[in-house]
């Protein structure tokens, strides 16, 4: 049996605080709103209980995001896309920011699995003076484990995933468990499974100062750090800045992306990082 989900968060102010109304359907939804750092930032935990994405599943989240609004979303574990056999397994979400509210997407890692054939969307659409964090984290099987995502025995995987800022920035592609070329040429995925991607856009141009700045401060974190040679940072439109990595493990990838997260919110919001609590479990 296949699993539809639906999951509708609208965001907004009461006062000074971020409140969240949320609306499911089958097996997605949100744990109780936190507040670790005060009324502002509205943290919350996405949960899907079947515990994993398979064939035929299909799950979808729509956010709405009042002005003035901030919020924290993150998972308690990673997203998982089974083996399928056959059908093809969907989630997608779509975010919408109005005026000056602000967005963390903080997901912990997605898993593609050997055998999976899977499809991740996420849109986000950013009104004037609107911005946001987000991150995605792919892990292709479970290298440690000897589950390769390229296993001869399990031909035909595939995972696309797409990330768009409409007009902005389109990030899309397909990665094919055959295709040796793109995972292990110097040119793709130069032999490693796992790679992290965090942006931060905004729904105006970003001022020069502030856009270098954020620059910065990700290169300066990269530099020392055991993954600098497999990661980089650049600025491919006026309103995202985006820093990209590859590595053979999920924990160092995390800690990095973690780490800049950390930094830019300081630098672009004057607020101090504070990791959710199922980050720390």
């Amino acid at each position: 049996m296949s699993w539809l989900g639906h999951l509708k968060l609208d965001y907004r102010l009461d006062g000074q605080r971020t409140i969240a109304h949320d609306l499911h359907h089958g097996p997605l939804r949100v744990l109780q709103r936190l507040y670790p750092e005060g009324d502002a930032v509205c943290h919350h935990v996405l949960v899907h209980p079947p515990g994993g994405v398979a064939g035929g599943d299909v799950l979808d989240i729509d956010i709405n995001m009042a002005p003035g609004s901030h919020a924290l979303i993150t998972t308690p574990g990673a997203t998982r896309f089974y083996r399928s056999g056959g059908e093809l397994a969907r989630q997608s979400l779509v975010a919408s920011l109005s005026e000056g509210a602000r967005l963390e997407w903080l997901p912990l890692e997605t898993i593609a699995y050997r055998g999976c054939r899977a499809e991740n969307r996420t849109r986000f659409e950013l009104g004037p003076g609107a911005e946001m964090i987000g991150w995605d984290l792919l892990a292709l099987g479970l290298p440690a484990a000897g589950e390769l995502f390229d296993d001869p025995a399990h031909p035909g995987a595939h995972y696309t995933q797409c990330i768009e800022l409409p007009g902005i920035w389109l990030e899309r592609g397909t990665v094919r468990s055959d295709d040796q070329r793109l995972l292990d040429s110097p040119l793709g995925w130069a032999g490693h499974r796992v790679m992290g991607t965090l942006w931060f856009a905004a729904g105006l141009p970003l001022a020069p100062n502030r856009r270098n700045a954020l620059l910065e401060t990700a290169r300066a974190v990269v530099d020392g750090h055991a993954l600098q040679s497999q990661a980089g940072c650049t600025s491919p439109h006026a309103e995202v800045v985006v820093l990209r990595v590859l590595g053979a493990r999920v924990e160092p990838v995390m800690q990095l992306l973690s780490a800049v997260w950390a930094h830019w919110r300081e630098a672009a919001w004057q607020k101090a990082p504070c990791p959710p609590r199922v980050w720390r479990t």
